[in-house]
């Protein structure tokens, strides 16, 4: 399924009924795990961190391979997965591309899981 016909996560409080209310449809629980697959990896989680804890809130690739240990590619690869489930956005700045949360992101998908309990 290409990315653009995923649910966004800033989008799941008006699309997804929390989850004892109503049963979540097939096609909204395969979106949301998708969505929730991508902070499935520690190093991702680590990244989400980082950028949010990062002066300004804001972060390029080259402030995240040294704490993370990993290479350019590999740290490029994991911002991209999150870019795409909508856990960040992104600003190209000359040759640099930094990277922030993308607001709401977090909040909706805290929001939606809370409501199990």
């Amino acid at each position: 399924m290409p990315v653009a016909e995923l649910i966004p996560l800033r989008d799941l409080s008006a699309c997804c009924a929390p989850i004892t209310r109503e049963v979540i449809s097939a096609a909204n629980a395969e979106s949301l795990a998708r969505s929730v697959k991508a902070l499935a990896d520690p190093a991702r989680i680590r990244i989400v961190s980082m950028i949010a804890a990062h002066d300004d809130g804001e972060a390029c690739v080259c402030d995240l391979t040294d704490p993370l240990g990993l290479s350019q590619p590999t740290v490029s690869h994991h911002l991209r997965i999150l870019m795409d489930a909508g856990f960040l956005t992104r600003s190209k700045r000359g040759t640099w591309a930094y990277y922030r949360l993308a607001p709401g992101a977090l909040g909706a998908l805290t929001s939606f899981l809370a409501s199990a309990v």
